[in-house]
């Protein structure tokens, strides 16, 4: 049934039943607002890690990280290890977040800018950004069910098979020595990846699998609330970390017995021996196709700055009982992520080996490794790695959907509607957030690369990453440049980018951008490892099977042996430079730009810089500076030419910042009340007195625990460096 043995579905069905009877249970502890938003603030130390961990860790993390290093090596880790160099600053904004004392971010716009409408715009930023979340995760999970529950070719439709043929003849082109390619096969190549035909259709379809995952979702959160969303982080924390460990002994038993290894930890070496050494450069190889050094030290620094206007994140560690439990719980969650990451690397450089050759959708490389590693032991472990894919996804879901959800009641409903019961505000959150989790599942419908949808959740937040990071650290930041800075950025990366097409539909079709990048070969020197023999007896095979049938040639491709060094060069594939989700040819090869519309790199194009000559990791590379660093320059700029702002609502505000959160809230209430009476109560303790910046002085705890926070995040480079290197 549904291509899953019985054993598999029973895992799946059983796993679904407990996670929706933890939302009908948790649905009696529901009272008011804070306690289904924000489960009455009385999570601990545990349930914040875990709760940290399961709202960080969606499918799309280990199926993406698996993904871009088959296809980019042990640099496409950094895929979704860029948060690592962000994580020690979690010490720092948990606490900010916990003093607060808010319920959403919007708030924080409200409170610190006097601006409703400020708080009503980051609110409709906010939940789209969540819904892209929710629907990143969506899009991991369906294509991995899809590789786990395959048709026969036999079962496949007139179309499917249609699909499936053009497929194989892709195939076989790309296998194919491209300088003997005729020009009608270069043609024919050309169109094929740009449609970019697929090879697998399962038995349930994509959008089945989406919609009943949604439904799900909405029944245990909806009913129970933040709670329940925690409860069962807490349980699908421990499925994610199965997730993260089930696959490797599988894959690496598996490569050991294949190439005459003689125990499963012979695999490191033969990996080591088989793969090409830029594989195996963990900061990105010139070669890379989208994770070069620069392009990962500029996408970290993007994180950095836009990880903390992530709304969820200030959902979490607001649940916290104190500011304690909020520091070490979203630090130690997230840093559990940041481990996991690195197994998924793994999988992804031992699937090179295994299904280099098997798979042209990298985005199954998960699903095809669950089926093939764990399918013929038929003991359910398949249906296990479905259930710990949707525990992945559904951890992130609820919470991303009550944090949605939140924002449209007290930033957008509330204002509208003030004055009314807590029974129907909570109500009118339980429908928002069924809203906010079909409009996840829509938007995974419209995208096709997991990798696109990665970025387009790094580069979201930028639209107001600058109001926060300057607006609670620097008094001088006003309300006009926070609107100007806003407005701008979202006209220019979003609005702009998004709606300009579809306004002016003919520009995707338009030959000016349809440009590709273009970039010289590279030309490196290697040692042979075993795949490039085997790969170069492939071109001689292929030159001398052209040489018999007549065909024109160059000089016969030369004999290579292990350990003896070569001369390599890379021609990198032409990507688009313009469209975000590249460019694709349709049924009568016309070709036409996908996704959202570069506006900056049209802009630097115009100035006389011809990009086509970059590599694509270059133009992103400077694509997200642009991006991350503009709305800064406009918010200072402004800032310094507009009048401040009120300073008895930014004492209100500063003083608050500075005021430790007690976890008896009548106690706490009496210490702000003191702080609002004496606003100067705390100013003992800035860094530089009498100057519009609120940096703070440290505390033992504060040094101490960014300094431990630190040496966790080398600790993790350094285990990631060993991993790659054993067996090298």
């Amino acid at each position: 049934m549904f291509g899953l043995p019985f054993v598999d579905l029973f895992v799946i069905c059983i796993y679904f039943t407990v996670i929706i009877g933890i939302g009908f249970w948790s649905m009696r502890r529901i009272s008011n607002q804070e306690d289904f938003f924000l489960a009455g603030r009385r999570s601990g130390k545990i349930l914040q890690t875990f709760a940290a961990f399961g709202q960080a860790t969606s499918s799309e993390n280990a199926v993406g990280v698996t993904t871009t290093t088959f296809t980019n090596g042990a640099g496409g880790i950094w895929s979704t290890l860029l948060m690592l160099f962000a994580t020690p600053m979690y010490w720092i904004t948990s606490l900010w977040f916990r003093r607060l004392r808010i319920m959403t971010m919007g708030d924080f716009f409200e409170d610190r800018y006097g601006s409703q409408r400020m708080a009503a715009t980051y609110a409709v930023i906010g939940c789209f950004c969540m819904m892209v979340n929710i629907a990143l995760g969506f899009n991991a999970m369906t294509k991995t069910i899809v590789a786990i529950t395959p048709k026969s070719v036999e079962q496949y439709s007139e179309a499917e098979l249609y699909e499936y043929n053009k497929a194989v003849e892709l195939e076989k082109l790309e296998a194919a020595d491209y300088s003997a390619l005729s020009e009608t096969e270069k043609s024919r190549l050309n169109t094929l990846q740009l449609q970019n035909p697929s090879k697998i259709f399962p038995h349930v379809s994509e959008s089945v699998i989406i919609w009943v995952v949604c439904l799900i979702v909405m029944l245990y959160a909806i009913t129970g609330g933040l709670e329940a969303a925690f409860i069962s982080d807490l349980i699908q924390g421990i499925f994610i970390i199965i997730l993260s460990i089930i696959l490797l002994p599988f894959a690496w038993a598996k490569i050991s017995d294949i190439f005459g290894g003689d125990s499963m930890f012979d695999a490191f070496r033969i990996i080591h021996e088989r793969l090409p050494e830029s594989f195996f450069d963990i900061f990105g190889s010139p070669a890379s196709i989208d994770f070069t050094w620069y392009y990962i030290a500029a996408a970290a620094f993007m994180a950095t700055t836009t990880v903390v206007m992530t709304p969820n994140m200030l959902v979490t560690t607001a649940a916290a009982k104190d500011e304690l439990s909020a520091r070490i719980g979203f630090t130690s969650g997230n840093y559990m992520k940041r481990f996991c990451t690195i197994l998924w690397g793994m999988l992804g450089l031992a699937a090179i080996v295994l299904y280099h050759d098997s798979i042209n959708n990298p985005d199954m490389v998960w699903g095809y490794a669950t089926l093939d590693l764990l399918g013929p032991l038929n003991i359910g472990l398949v249906g296990l790695m479905i259930a710990c894919l949707m525990a992945a996804l559904m951890s992130t879901a609820d919470c991303l959907m009550l944090t949605a959800s939140s924002l449209i009641i007290r930033n957008l409903y509330r204002p509208l509607f003030p004055n009314l019961s807590e029974r129907h505000y909570v109500f009118f959150g339980r429908i928002a957030g069924a809203v906010v989790v079909i409009g996840g599942a829509l938007i995974a419908t419209q995208f096709d690369s997991i990798l696109a949808m990665i970025k387009l959740v790094w580069e979201f937040n930028i639209i107001v990453a600058a109001s926060f990071w300057l607006g609670i650290k620097w008094r001088r930041a006003t309300r006009k440049a926070a609107w100007a800075s806003i407005l701008t950025a979202l006209m220019l990366f979003s609005v702009g980018s998004i709606f300009t097409p579809v306004i002016f539909p003919g520009l995707r079709t338009n030959d000016y951008l349809l440009k590709m990048t273009n970039p010289k070969p590279l030309e490196r020197v290697f040692v042979a490892h075993e795949t490039d023999v085997e790969q170069r007896n492939a071109e001689i095979a292929k030159w001398e099977k052209l040489k018999t049938e007549g065909y024109e040639m160059g000089g016969r491709p030369i004999p290579l042996e292990v350990g003896e060094s070569y001369i390599k060069i890379d021609k990198l594939p032409k990507k688009a430079i313009f469209w975000t989700q590249g460019i694709r040819a349709n049924e009568d090869g016309i070709k036409y730009g996908k996704g959202m519309l570069n506006l900056e790199l049209i802009a630097i194009e115009k100035m006389g810089f011809d990009l086509s000559k970059n590599s694509y990791a270059l133009n992103e590379t400077i694509r997200v500076l642009i991006r991350t660093l503009t709305p800064f320059l406009i918010l200072l700029l402004v800032s310094l030419v507009t009048a401040p702002d009120d300073k008895k609502r930014l004492d209100r505000f500063f003083v608050k910042m500075k005021t430790p959160v007690n976890p008896d809230p009548e106690i706490d209430e009496r210490e702000m009340e003191l702080s609002y009476q004496n606003p100067n109560r705390f100013d003992h303790i800035k860094l530089f007195p009498n100057t519009d910046w609120e940096l703070n002085k440290w505390n033992k705890v504060d040094a101490i625990g960014f300094l431990l926070s630190l040496m966790v995040l080398v600790s993790i480079i350094l285990l990631l460096k060993i991993l790659v290197s054993i067996g090298g």
